[in-house]
């Protein structure tokens, strides 16, 4: 298919992207829950926070969903010494022309992945905030449009401390979800073992299942899904419930509820539907919110998780049970 988008119907884009999540099994195993949440993350248009352990399957993962939808790729590895024009590029001098010309840096690719993205310090951190939130690139005071798609995959290892630089607030809320691996069961790790023994070679190569222009038709496709007024007005609730625990120092902003509500409209399709259930907004909420929160002091020591705050807010927070037309589609079924 060529650059030009085109449509598809919401009921396809689960199927479609069921095609591109058993491509990515395929060398990724026995991790379908988390693989759902990192494409859910991409195909509702934002970034995702890989938080693990080293060897996991992180990196793999990005590199895999990168092949079967058909993006460029490019992994940066953050490192201390690392400069923000490392990120976004510079100009250089050009002897024949005797002008600078722009040198565009990893950020100009669809899917990038930010390799241990807390080695390195904050200012290089921030070089991706701009084009993590507005999709562009600023660099001596010129502006370049990063082309759509575009995603960023970052990793993290949440329990090495020594030598990093622990990601702040404002930038964890760029992320739209978190997600976690964990180790492989017994079966699975030999499963591995047995599929580098039987390809022969290190690297695992993933046939495009779609390419850029259909996962950008299959992100626009998300806009038809139908949230029920309770449904939206249940995702405010639970944002806000979460500003109010006891355990809570700061709780998710209102860009937590919008994170909700895109990856609940990713589940939906993901089931074959076209409408959003609570049920949808409830299995997405721990990695929707949890990176959102920060406990009070007296917490960490006690070791309480914010995915445990985020289960208590869910078992407080009564779900809604409700079929009618939302009023934003009332009104357009109206005209």
């Amino acid at each position: 298919m060529n650059d030009v988008d085109r449509s598809i119907p919401a009921t396809e884009v689960g199927h479609l992207a069921r095609a591109v999540l058993d491509a990515v099994g395929t060398v990724v195993v026995g991790k379908r829950e988390a693989l759902e949440l990192v494409l859910a993350g991409i195909l509702a248009g934002g970034h995702v926070l890989l938080e693990d352990l080293p060897g996991l399957g992180k990196t793999l993962t990005a590199r895999s969903f990168a092949q079967a939808l058909g993006l460029d790729f490019r992994r940066l590895q953050f490192t201390p010494d690392l400069l923000p024009a490392d990120v976004t590029g510079s100009f250089l001098y050009d002897q024949r022309s005797g002008d600078f010309s722009f040198r565009a840096g990893p950020l100009f690719t669809n899917l990038l992945l930010a390799d241990e993205i807390n080695r390195t310090p904050p200012k290089t951190q921030s070089a991706l905030l701009e084009a993590m939130q507005e999709k562009q690139v600023s660099v001596e005071g010129v502006t370049y449009r990063l082309d759509a798609p575009f995603h960023v995959l970052a990793t993290a290892n949440p329990i090495e401390y020594e030598g990093t630089y622990p990601l702040p607030e404002a930038q964890l809320d760029r992320f739209l979800l978190r997600v976690s691996f964990g180790y492989p069961q017994r079966d699975e790790e030999w499963e591995v073992l047995r599929r580098r023994m039987d390809r022969r070679r290190e690297e695992a190569q993933i046939e495009p299942v779609v390419d850029a222009g259909t996962l950008r038709a299959m992100q626009a496709a998300l806009e038809d899904v139908v949230v029920e007024d309770s449904v939206g007005k249940y995702i405010v609730d639970l944002t806000a419930a979460t500003r109010e625990h006891p355990s809570v120092l700061v709780g998710a902003s209102p860009r937590g509820s919008l994170a909700l509500l895109l990856l609940a409209r990713v589940r939906a399709v993901f089931a074959g539907r076209d409408y959003v259930v609570p049920e949808d907004v409830k299995e997405v909420a721990a990695p929707a919110l949890a990176h959102r929160i920060t406990l009070r002091p007296e917490m960490w020591l006690r070791r309480v998780d914010p995915s445990f705050v985020v289960g208590e807010v869910l078992e407080q927070t009564p779900a809604p049970a409700s079929g009618a037309l939302p009023s934003y589609a009332a009104g357009r079924a109206g005209r």
